[in-house]
């Protein structure tokens, strides 16, 4: 399995989702608020660099895989500045080029073969084809499915690729009279061979997903506090260059 302490909590996008998301000091905030993994947001520009960016387009309407991604922190120094012992999960968007040059995840692979050695990494993807591109590099990988995505169809999915997790939005795990019960969803994810991440929860539903082996959560004291846990000791302010 992936995760030691369970459920681990991992920083969206570093402290949260919203201004300053994906930059050196959201991530760095993320661990010293008590996060043991941070989630990060991956795509490849138009001369073959991995920079942090959620959306497929700037605020100014050019899209990332346009351009040479000034501005954005490239995925090198993610990984120089983060503490070792701070896992990392990356979600990795493919793009339309893609479908004619499939070179994001050859781009990827050697940046995740000698960072492997370093700390915790897994890769998450809405991107099949992308993750069975890796499989090769021996990090975990997993299925990140869409809000509201079928909970047995992700994890019979993941299962059937040969990932190692399904990361599933909080609206895929809520009761249904058509759906099983999240706990038992769970026990066949781990009979499979699959850890269960759940993204987004809120604060006062952490509970409802104590199962879970890892929750990517927006508001990291909020998570830590309702499972009972302390931040971090309290550290010398980070510099970042």
């Amino acid at each position: 399995m992936i995760f030691n302490a369970k459920p681990a909590i991992i920083g969206h996008r570093g402290c949260g989702s919203g201004p300053g998301e994906n930059t050196l000091e959201s991530l760095l905030g993320a661990a010293d608020l008590g996060a043991t993994w941070v989630e990060l947001d991956v795509q490849r520009t138009a001369d073959d660099r991995l920079v942090l960016h959620h959306d497929p387009a700037l605020p100014d309407g050019t899209f990332v895989a346009d351009g040479r991604g000034d501005g954005l922190v490239r995925l090198e120094a993610a990984f120089e500045a983060l503490p070792p012992e701070i896992g990392v999960d990356l979600d990795v968007k493919t793009i339309l080029e893609d479908a004619l040059d499939p070179r994001t995840a050859p781009v990827l692979a050697p940046l995740l073969r000698a960072e492997a050695a370093r700390r915790p990494l897994m890769v998450t993807s809405f991107d099949p084809a992308l993750l069975l591109q890796l499989k090769d590099t021996g990090v975990h990988l997993g299925l990140l499915t869409w809000l509201g995505f079928p909970i047995g169809h992700a994890i019979a999915a993941a299962a059937g690729l040969g990932l190692d997790a399904v990361a599933l939005h909080t609206g895929s795990c809520a009761p249904t009279p058509r759906q099983r019960p999240f706990a038992q969803c769970v026990q066949t994810a781990h009979a499979a061979g699959l850890d269960v991440m759940v993204w987004c929860p809120r604060r006062e539903d952490v509970e409802s997903f104590l199962g879970a082996d890892a929750l990517v959560v927006d508001d990291i004291p909020g998570a830590v506090a309702a499972l009972g846990r302390r931040p971090l000791p309290e550290q010398e302010p980070r510099v970042t260059t």
